[in-house]
């Protein structure tokens, strides 16, 4: 007998009805939101018929959150961790004895303040099993005391155990018209989104995922993935992207998954996201990633600073970066940087090295705006709080922010932040060209240093080669 039939032969308790249970994703990248999709798989293999909401893209449903008995809500970012705050606030209101569990990256790193203010539970890491162990709980009127989920005098470290995965359940969430497309050649299409690892092997100081998963990742089963692929294009998908951290963590397992998927789906195009490191390591990769179909890759650039870049323990150089550029792009993909413009170490000739180079290397169309702007950011949990380079710069917690505040040692430099971030915002609200807020952005940078400000090339966005990207611009 499967887990499907067993479950179905349970009794029907309250805890079991439809929409007793009700996850909230927040934000996921513009992405139809996997870290709903597989605990409501996980869920329903349980015996219970759980609903979704992703507040990204729909309204808060008052009768949902008033009809349910446990509400989860997923924070893998610091975004979600913001709008997710809200929506338990309004979910509290509305619904003053239900339980709300967030679970998360961004949950690990915040649960004092969440435990203290509005979360019964936590749960972080591979937390599938373990959020259903917690509602199986609370339907047996236990209190919820389960390994893996932390609750206020109980405290409880991240699972780190691998999951008995099953396909994720995308059947009630909102369909991918609704999500970030794929833009290319003048049109834009359906994307689809799925996870063929989770967690990384590396320790980068800034990045959530070291203080949750330690060095550890876990495969998703190729099985599970294809499946996953088929359905996704089933449902009008003509590009993938893989939401891996990092895809090349294990790369035999990506690339038997990317081999599957183009022999299955040979017009299906895909788009991953791997450190600098790697590209570098696994060079003769590339070749061959480019024939099966791979649009664009992100990498975390973060700096041209080897100051800035050794103080956030990256692993790679301003060298390496440029020879990352030549292997991605000799490979015929779209090389897509993402940058921390500001740290207390970025200098203002930093800042213009950085611009230097995506003007100098034709990357103007290939860096989302916005990541000219993305400022450090210090969560509670972060390693930086422990690192001698971080620790001059320290302010104080700001709880509601969920991160600390930081001063730069050259006013300029913080100055230059708050006007860039706001012509950014400006840009995206009018959808500007990238070429005009590039240079719109060059020039803020010269009047901050008290030089002329350079005119921007005459080459209109219709006769530029624009490269593939998705909709959604990328930011934490």
């Amino acid at each position: 007998m499967t887990s499907v039939e067993v479950a179905a032969k349970r009794p029907e308790t309250r805890w079991r009805r439809p929409g007793s249970v009700l996850l909230i994703s927040c934000y996921e990248l513009g992405h139809q939101p996997l870290s709903v999709a597989f605990p409501l798989a996980f869920l329903e293999h349980a015996g219970y018929r759980p609903s979704a909401l992703d507040i990204a893209v729909q309204p808060l449903d008052a009768e949902r959150a008033r009809r349910a008995r446990f509400v989860g809500i997923s924070v893998p970012m610091h975004t979600a961790l913001r709008l997710g705050v809200r929506a338990a606030e309004r979910v509290r209101e509305i619904n003053p004895t239900c339980h709300i569990a967030f679970y998360g990256l961004y949950a690990h790193l915040n649960a004092e303040y969440l435990l203290q203010h509005l979360a019964d539970s936590v749960i972080a890491g591979e937390f599938e099993s373990a959020l259903v162990a917690l509602v199986q709980d609370l339907e047996a009127g236990k209190a919820g005391h389960v390994e893996g989920v932390a609750q206020r005098a109980r405290p409880a470290g991240p699972v780190l155990r691998r999951l008995p995965f099953v396909l994720p359940s995308r059947t009630g969430l909102p369909p991918l018209t609704q999500y970030a497309h794929i833009e290319r050649d003048g049109r834009r299409d359906l994307s689809g989104y799925v996870e063929a690892s989770r967690g990384c092997l590396h320790h980068c100081l800034h990045c959530p995922i070291p203080p949750v998963y330690g060095g550890r990742f876990f495969v998703v089963p190729k099985e599970i993935v294809r499946e996953d692929i088929r359905r996704l294009v089933q449902a009008g998908a003509t590009h993938i992207t893989f939401g891996d951290p990092d895809f090349l963590n294990g790369p035999r397992h990506s690339l038997a998954v990317i081999r599957a998927l183009h022999a299955e789906f040979p017009a299906v195009t895909f788009d991953f996201t791997a450190k600098v490191e790697h590209i570098l390591e696994r060079r003769a990769l590339f070749p061959e990633l480019g024939r099966l179909g791979c649009a664009f890759m992100v990498t975390a650039a973060e700096s041209m600073s080897d100051t800035v870049l050794a103080n956030l323990e990256k692993g790679h150089t301003r060298a390496d970066i440029h020879e990352a550029l030549r292997i991605v792009r000799d490979a015929g993909i779209a090389f897509r940087p993402t940058w921390v413009a500001f740290t207390p170490w970025t200098t203002l000739a930093d800042y213009f090295d950085m611009l230097d180079f995506v003007e100098a290397e034709g990357l103007i169309d290939h860096v989302d705006p916005v990541q000219y702007s993305i400022r450090l950011l210090v969560p509670p949990g972060s390693a930086l709080l422990e690192s001698r380079a971080m620790i001059p710069y320290l302010g104080r917690l700001t709880p509601k922010a969920f991160s600390y505040e930081w001063a730069h040692p050259d006013p300029r430099m913080d100055e230059l932040h708050r006007t860039i971030a706001t012509t950014l915002q400006r840009a995206a609200e009018e959808e500007e060209d990238p070429g005009v807020t590039f240079y719109e952005v060059r020039k803020l940078t010269e009047a901050a240093a008290g030089k002329a400000p350079t005119a921007m090339p005459a080459v209109p966005a219709a006769r530029r080669a624009r490269p593939p990207r998705l909709t959604e611009p990328w930011f934490c």
